[in-house]
Formats: structure tokens, C-alpha cells, sequence
């Protein structure tokens, strides 16, 4: 298993100009995202066992999930979010906000380098961030520091496309008209993790004990087609990069070639495209056994 790469300060450099240009997006669409991954989210924060003084840090946070939802949970704690890009966590601040949520913090920084005191936190959230980090082990080790003995940490990560048309279905139609590489398995894509055992065994090499994974369904449900493909388009960051390789017809063959696709999900007024993830979760021991 290689769980980390070359050019690791590049990666991060091209990710974190990426997510700022997608933070629009990622607002506008807040709705219909959260409602596709609040089934991961519950299954994270049910696993980590959130008490009302809980002090908590969300890695990847993004927009705020789960880590806003936890501070609700946690009236009388404290959860910190952190991310690469400060436009992302801007937006968490205005959905905090929004929510009346007060009881947290933001910190623009990478995963492999936390400015944290170690056993800083009783647990720690990674939803859908694992497969970016250029270096997986050095991650899961600085994850693994700053939780507190009997901390636990909990991911989620997709599994084969295969099993996620949600997203297959546009990428497909992409891929007829736009030329890109196929993602490398030992550099951040969506898919890095998929495999069965993955992140558990990074979990393991940091030390994490009692670790367990399970899959978790959801689903991405909008009023049509068209919406579908207009925030797929505008949200996934890699059907928004090799959009802007393509020109206006080849543009409009995919939207027609995607919308027709989708629709084989579409009942009621509604298209429902079903996808899944994983779910990790583990404990740092209570002895002093963490390796670093």
C-alpha cells in the first residue's frame, strides 16, 4: 500500500486554489449536498460518541459537516474545523452561523501538519477527505497525535465507482468527449481508498486499535435531470476541471448525453441516484503505545 506521494507541497498548492474556486458552488448546492451525505455523517457522529463537552476536530471540514453538527451535540465543548482552503471554511462560518452555532473554531491547515498540541481532542472527523491527502500515513499519524488516550477518529471514503453512479454517470459522459488521464491509485482521486481494509490499515500502522469499517448508502436527489447535471457540473471537482477543457458543443453533447443517462433514476418528480461510502472507525489506546 503506498500512502503517500511525490510532490506532496504541489498537490496541495493545485488542491488548495481548486477547492476556493469550487467554494461557490459548494454554497449554492449546500441543500441538496447535505441531504445526500447526512447518512454518512450520522453513521460517523453515532461511532464517535459525542458528549455534551466534547472537544472535537473535523479535518477537511469543507463546508462544516459533520463538525457543525457535533457542535450542537456538544453545547458545553468545542469543535474545531479546519481545511486547505480558507473560501471553504468561509462558508462554514456563514452556515454556522446561519444555525446559531457559536461553540467553534477555523484553522486553515493541512492534514499532515496540525497545529496541535498532541491529545488536544476526545475525536476527530475526516468525512471524504482521506483520498486528497498526498501522504496518507503522515495524516493518520498527526490524526492519531492529537487525539486524546480513548479518542476516537472516524472517515468515510467512496468505494468503486461502479457502486456510485451519482457521479459515473457524468464522468462517463465527460470522458466520450473530454481527454483525461485515468486517476493514478497512488495519487489523490476520489477512489484512492475504495478499497475493502484500506484505511484501516493505515489506521493500524498509526497505532489506532479496536478499528471497524461498514458501508453506508446514500443518495443525491434533485427535482430533474437537468438539475442534476448542472450541479454535478458545477460541484465535482473533477467534471468542473475537464469542463473547462471542452468547448460549448462538446459541453452541450455531454449535458444531453448525461441528462438522457439520469433518467433511468427519475420517478415522481424526482431523480434519485444511489451511491455508496465506508466508514472507518478506531481508538487510540489508553497506553502510551502510539508509534510516530
Amino acid at each position: 500500500m503506498t500512502a503517500s506521494v511525490a510532490g506532496g507541497d504541489d498537490i496541495r498548492d493545485g488542491q488548495r486554489a481548486a477547492w476556493a474556486g469550487l467554494s461557490p458552488a459548494w454554497e449554492k448546492w449546500d441543500a441538496v449536498i447535505m441531504d445526500q451525505m447526512e447518512p454518512v455523517s450520522t453513521a460517523m457522529i453515532e461511532r464517535l460518541g459525542i458528549a455534551a463537552d466534547q472537544r472535537h476536530l473535523d479535518i477537511a471540514a469543507g463546508t462544516g459537516e459533520p463538525g457543525l453538527t457535533v457542535a450542537r451535540l456538544a453545547p458545553r465543548g468545542h469543535v474545531v474545523l479546519t481545511d486547505l482552503s480558507a473560501e471553504m471554511l468561509d462558508v462554514a462560518a456563514r452556515r454556522a452561523r446561519a444555525q446559531g452555532v457559536t461553540n467553534f473554531e477555523t484553522a486553515v491547515c493541512s492534514a499532515d501538519d496540525l497545529p496541535f498540541a498532541d491529545a488536544t481532542f476526545d475525536s476527530v472527523s475526516v468525512r471524504f477527505g482521506y483520498m486528497f491527502f498526498p501522504d496518507l500515513a503522515a495524516a493518520t499519524a498527526e490524526f492519531a497525535r492529537v487525539l486524546k488516550p480513548g479518542g476516537r477518529i472516524c472517515s468515510s471514503v467512496w468505494v468503486d465507482p461502479d457502486r456510485n453512479p451519482w457521479t459515473t454517470i457524468a464522468m462517463q459522459a465527460i470522458g466520450r468527449e473530454a481527454e483525461f488521464p485515468p486517476p493514478d491509485p497512488d495519487r489523490p482521486n476520489m477512489y484512492r481508498c475504495a478499497a475493502a481494509g484500506y484505511v484501516s490499515g493505515l489506521y493500524e500502522a498509526a497505532g489506532l486499535r479496536d478499528v471497524a469499517e461498514w458501508d453506508v448508502p446514500v443518495e443525491l436527489v434533485t427535482r430533474s435531470p437537468a438539475e442534476y447535471w448542472e450541479m454535478i457540473g458545477e460541484h465535482v471537482s473533477l467534471a468542473a476541471a475537464a469542463l473547462r477543457g471542452v468547448d460549448e458543443a462538446a459541453r452541450q453533447r455531454i449535458a444531453d448525453a448525461v441528462t438522457a443517462d439520469v433518467r433511468a433514476y427519475e420517478s415522481d418528480g424526482e431523480v434519485r441516484v444511489p451511491g455508496l461510502a465506508r466508514c472507518i472507525v478506531g481508538t487510540r489506546p489508553e497506553a502510551a503505545t502510539m508509534r510516530t
